[in-house]
């Protein structure tokens, strides 16, 4: 790592969390100069009271992981995702999942975000052409025709041909550049928390719609399992300031007694919920990817399955327009990876806030054409089909790495 006051780079990524760190690797392994920047230290971005969260990787972000050389550090945290059920509350009518009708390995894996973080920084330490700098602050952010300067409070300053923004949904470096956000509130927090149980989740992830919003249990190693419990932000201080005994009773009235007796283990966290999308991608020697271009609700788990696919068409992208002699901080770069990624990322934007809308309430016809809609997918192979390779990440024009091939 670098510790002279000015880096030279190829390109500067502001942001070190699980979608920043993985483009960095990218870049870095097909041969970029990478800088990483995060205001928050490498020891605290995998301390389990930072982020108590875990994530649905699909299929195709599992492949992105394996291509890059970090999967082998991922594996023994990683529970394959067999199975998803997705109800409606009490119905007997359902949609089952099951990732043997498709007959080339699991739907997804499900990872505690800070063993994905820890995997990440493994295979960081491997690569001599990638800089980590944290925790530090930027104080100021240069753009012209010819390079990009960043300067730290340290008083490091880097220079690089192009800056990415990966830095969450209240990104700087989208401020900076003076992008827009159009944003809808849901008004709805998502409760987040693991739990341990007594009996087997047989790999089998569930999906139940409740009146207040979605709640779902997805199946972590051993007994235990990962919930994301949406509720409307009204009651959420009550809930969240539950005893230990209160809180579990919550847990077992939702989910029920399949998995034997459950609590609650580690912290819990709660977070506002809502829909929000950046109005451009890309400026003057700048680009946005994940949630700094868009934040999803997390009906259907694909939001760090979103910024990974924004992060493997960067790197397809610049290593394609190096390859040719191009600027890889061009406007004529960079809108080839906009118009990659805008269209795809609206279809999930527009298909997760309808579905959130159509199963938060408890309105008896709506409810009715909802059950019969996901009973009719259920019973019609090829949609259901279809439905599946959507979970695994598999639909649509894929990069390359997403395939698990690297860049040639």
């Amino acid at each position: 790592m670098a510790n002279a006051d000015t880096i030279k780079t190829d390109i500067t990524i502001i942001g070190g969390g699980m979608g920043g760190l993985t483009a960095a690797i990218g870049l870095a392994v097909h041969g970029f100069e990478v800088a990483v920047i995060d205001r928050t230290s490498q020891d605290a971005l995998t301390d389990e009271g930072y982020d108590g969260r875990s994530s649905a990787l699909a299929y195709a972000s599992c492949q992105l992981f394996e291509a890059l050389g970090v999967w082998d550090y991922m594996a023994p945290y990683a529970q394959p995702m067999l199975e998803i059920r997705v109800s409606d509350g009490p119905s007997l009518l359902h949609l089952h999942f099951d990732s043997e009708q498709l007959g080339d390995g699991p739907l997804g894996h499900m990872v505690e975000n800070r063993h994905t973080q820890k995997a990440l920084f493994a295979r960081m330490a491997e690569l001599d052409n990638l800089h980590f700098l944290a925790p530090e602050t930027v104080t100021t952010i240069e753009r012209n025709s010819q390079f990009t300067h960043v300067t730290l409070q340290s008083g490091t300053q880097i220079r690089s041909g192009l800056i990415l923004g990966i830095d969450g949904r209240a990104s700087m470096v989208r401020r900076h550049a003076g992008i827009s956000v159009t944003k809808i509130d849901y008004h709805q927090h998502g409760i987040v928390c693991s739990i341990e149980h007594e009996l087997s989740h047989c790999g089998i992830a569930h999906e139940r719609f409740l009146p207040s919003g979605p709640f779902a249990i997805l199946p972590l190693t051993g007994n235990r399992s990962s919930l994301v419990w949406t509720e409307k932000s009204h009651l959420v201080d009550t809930i969240m300031g539950l005893g230990e005994r209160a809180f579990n009773a919550e847990i077992m009235r939702r989910t029920g007694d399949f998995l034997g007796n459950i609590k609650a283990i580690g912290g819990r966290w709660a977070y506002p919920l809502s829909l929000q999308y950046a109005d451009r991608y890309v400026a003057d020697r700048m680009a946005l990817l994940g949630d700094a271009a868009h934040g999803i609700h997390p009906i259907s788990g694909q939001g760090l399955n979103l910024g990974l696919k924004d992060v493997a068409a960067m790197i397809e992208i610049l290593v394609e327009a190096r390859k040719v002699g191009l600027d890889i901080g061009s406007t004529n770069v960079l809108e080839g990876y906009a118009q990659w990624r805008t269209t795809d990322n609206a279809s999930i934007y527009a298909i997760t806030d309808l579905f959130n809308r159509l199963f938060s309430n408890d309105i008896a016809p709506i409810k009715l054409a909802r059950d019969l809609g996901m009973a009719a997918v259920n019973e019609i192979p090829p949609l259901k089909k279809f439905f599946m390779a959507h979970a695994r990440g598999t639909v649509g024009e894929l990069p390359k790495l997403l395939k698990g091939e690297r860049i040639s």
